[in-house]
Order: C-alpha cells, then structure tokens, then sequence
C-alpha cells in the first residue's frame, strides 16, 4: 500500500477536510552502478576541498550564494531558517478558477488526495462532486517539508487529485525559442489536408497502448548478458529526409494513414468471426459433444451448405501458428 508522504487538512472559508497526500507516479526507470572499469569496484564520490583535496565530513559544510563573480554570501543552517515558510498542516484555498484556463506546463508533481479520517468523507465527496459539475479547480497554497508551494486540486474520477506548481517566472516564454520569427499562414488546400490527416490518425486516449519499450529493451540486454550471450549494437537508422514539398507529405503520410486503418478494420473483422466461431462450439460446456452434433446436423445439408461449415471450421480452429499479427503494432 502506498504510504502518504503529507498529512493535513483542505481549508477554506470555514470548511476544514483532513486529508493525507500519497505520490500519483511511480516511475520505473532502469537504475545503474558505477564500476571502475574491468573490475567490480563500485564507484563512490567523496566532498573534497579544492584547495587541500581532504575530504571535508557534513558538519563542516555551509552553503553560499554567488552574488558576483567569485564572491559568495555564506549562510549557516540557523540563518537559511529564518526564511523558510511558516510550517503549516493546511491547504489554504484561495480560488476556484476554469480548468481549462491553467496550461499543463505549469503542473510539476502530481499526488491523490485522500480523506484523512471517517469524519473527512463526506465532505471531501462534496468538494469534489461541487467542482466536477461547475467544471473546475482549487488553486492554493501549502507547505510541505521546508517549501512552500502553489498547488491545483482537480477532481479526478471519484478522487481528488493535487498538482504542485511551477511559479510563473520558472515556465519559459515560447518567445525564447528561435525560428519563429516572421509571418507564416497556412494555405487552405494544406490545412484541409492536415485536418483529413488528423481525423484519419484520430482515436481514444488508450494509456496502456504505450509501453516504456527503452526500458523493456535494457533489461533484455542484461538478461541475456547474465547468461554469457553476446550482445551486439543494432544498426543505425538512416536519418529521414528533408521535407521539400508539404503537400506531397501530406498526402502520402494520409494515404498511410488510411491503408493502416483499412488493414486494422480486416483484421477486427476477420479476428471477431474466429472469437465467435470458438464461441459456438464450446458453449455449451461440452465442446467434443457439440461438434459431432453439429456435424451430424450439416452432413443432411445440400454440399455447398456442407462447404461453408467447413470453412468455418477451418477459420475457427486456426492454429497458433497461423495467427493473424496483432491489431497494432508496438513501438520499438
């Protein structure tokens, strides 16, 4: 079970909703060592001065703020305290604001907001049913540990859903970037021909559809390392090509983009006869009992009635090793 890393109430106006916070990600990234090489020396990393090369122990380090080049404002821990915020175990709301209003850019750390306590519940459901009809969101403030931060509440499902945020001089202008300068309209031909290509690639969002395919590929790599095989590099993609004439990619990536679709139908199709095919012949618990009858039954039938069982034996009694390709492809 996951463990709440924050325990305290949503307060505004007079309502106060204990609640605890638990993280909303668990990231599974592939974690390495550090070895000297050809050895299993494990590599460790030492605080020296750069003056003496000693090693200096945890009491002995205070930190400091360069205000010019080369001169540095020292401060002590009693001294960095002074500024902390003011620790708190609440969630001051200050306003409820449009969802759509905030851009996803200024979301940094997600968590779920649960209801602390038997006496929380009902008033954790009212908050979150209240913003979930007027469609939108709780912006406040709190502290957590020695920072204090501006965070966004949202109802997510039949939960609550935190989101800490970034200030707004930490997200950067997209006016910093560069190739963006002069006036560049699209032409009505080329943006009916995006839409198309748009509305040929569209669907539903389906999360479990992406896989972290680097991470799966690591750990095969050192499974079969572990197991004395040789592990060689794949070879290089060539880069793909500049893009000269925008229509013509357009309209080849749309002609893509509809034999893919037309491929996927086929194989929905042809895939629910075989589901359905399986299903009459099993389904009355006694598969072997069934399927004589039903041969008994067709062997009566004119030849051509007899041909089309047949087949339809045949296509439900595939054989695992003339299966069809999955509906989609994973990424590699």
């Amino acid at each position: 079970m996951a463990r709440a890393v924050w325990t305290g109430a949503i307060r505004f106006g007079l309502v106060n909703i204990p609640v605890n916070l638990t993280s909303a990600v668990e990231p599974h990234r592939v974690a390495f060592h550090e070895f000297e090489s050809g050895t299993n020396e494990r590599i460790h990393y030492k605080r020296v001065s750069e003056s003496s090369g000693h090693e200096v122990p945890w009491d002995k380090i205070e930190k400091g703020y360069e205000v010019a080049k080369g001169r540095y404002v020292m401060l002590t821990d009693e001294e960095l305290e002074a500024a902390e915020p003011e620790k708190s175990q609440g969630i001051d709301i200050e306003t409820f604001v449009p969802l759509e209003e905030i851009d996803p850019v200024s979301w940094d750390k997600a968590y779920y907001v649960a209801p602390d306590s038997d006496g929380a519940h009902k008033a954790y459901e009212l908050l979150r049913a209240a913003m979930e009809r007027q469609k939108r969101v709780a912006i406040g403030r709190f502290v957590m540990r020695t920072k204090e931060y501006v965070v966004c509440i949202r109802p997510l499902g039949k939960v609550l859903a935190l989101h800490t945020m970034y200030y707004p001089d930490e997200v950067r202008s997209p006016k910093e970037l560069g190739h963006l300068g002069g006036k560049v309209a699209a032409g009505k031909q080329e943006l009916a021909m995006a839409e198309q290509l748009l509305n040929a690639m569209a669907s539903h969002w389906e999360p479990a559809k992406f896989k972290d395919t680097f991470s799966a590929r690591v750990l095969e790599l050192v499974h079969k390392k572990d197991k004395g095989q040789e592990i060689t590099a794949a070879p290089t993609k060539a880069a793909p090509g500049k893009v000269v004439d925008l229509m013509e990619a357009l309209k080849a990536t749309l002609a893509g983009a509809k034999r893919k679709g037309k491929s996927e139908g086929k194989s929905d199709g042809k895939s629910d006869a075989k589901s359905n095919g399986k299903t009459a012949v099993t389904s009355e618990g006694d598969g072997k009992k069934e399927a004589r009858a039903s041969k008994g039954r067709h062997a009566a039938q004119p030849s051509h009635t007899t041909r089309r069982h047949r087949t339809a034996q045949t296509a439900s009694h595939r054989t695992p090793g003339t299966r069809r390709p999955a509906r989609h492809a994973r990424a590699s």
